[in-house]
């Protein structure tokens, strides 16, 4: 009994500044996060833009230092959005495009306003993949072009009870070239997330 006491004392000693730290600097650690929001694809050479669901994940690691945040993160989304057009080549065709799998690599920094607000920006690297189908009659072709661009964004991180937290995020992408052509699309998100910091 005695040498359970004495183990029990000394994890208690031992976690206690772990937890010090957490209370003191509560946005510091990795974290993970679910991510859900609008997603507003604009193609500026044909001037059209087409609307839908963004879902998907983030992981980061942040350091708070004072009232001041640094971070990186990385994501992965998917989107409902569609595009279909017909009579493009020869009357009856259809041209269908979707935006695939979105890949973000970036970093943001930002500011308290109270112990639990947190207001950022952020910036990075984005590559995402489009997706057509070319239908005429009973002929059918596929392809798939990745594009490369830049994200912007600014967001508001809420800290709730425990690890948990909310956030609210705008961001602007633009993808300016692919592997085979040069791109115009632009990207407006507005996001919100569940996260968890560890």
């Amino acid at each position: 009994m005695r040498t359970m006491i004495l183990a029990a004392l000394a994890a208690s000693a031992l976690a206690t500044p772990a937890f010090a730290q957490r209370q003191d600097a509560p946005f510091s650690g990795p974290r993970a996060e679910a991510v859900l929001g609008l997603d507003i694809v604009v193609d500026r050479d044909a001037d059209e833009g087409y609307n839908g669901l963004l879902y998907g994940g983030a992981i980061g690691y942040d350091y708070q230092t004072n009232g001041v945040v640094f971070g990186v993160e990385g994501e992965i989304t998917g989107s409902t959005v569609k595009a279909t057009a017909t009579d493009v080549l020869v009357a009856g065709d259809t041209m269908r495009s979707t935006p695939g799998r979105d890949l973000y690599a970036g970093v943001r920094i930002g500011g308290l306003v109270t112990p639990n607000t947190l207001v950022y920006a952020k910036g990075g690297y984005t590559n995402a993949r489009i997706d057509a189908d070319y239908t005429a009659g009973s002929t059918t072709l596929s392809d798939s072009e990745n594009l490369d661009g830049y994200r912007l964004g600014a967001g508001v991180e809420q800290r709730l009870t425990g690890n948990v937290y909310v956030k609210g995020e705008y961001r602007f992408s633009h993808y300016g070239s692919g592997n085979d052509f040069d791109a115009n699309v632009n990207r407006h998100q507005i996001v919100g997330a569940v996260g968890i910091r560890f």
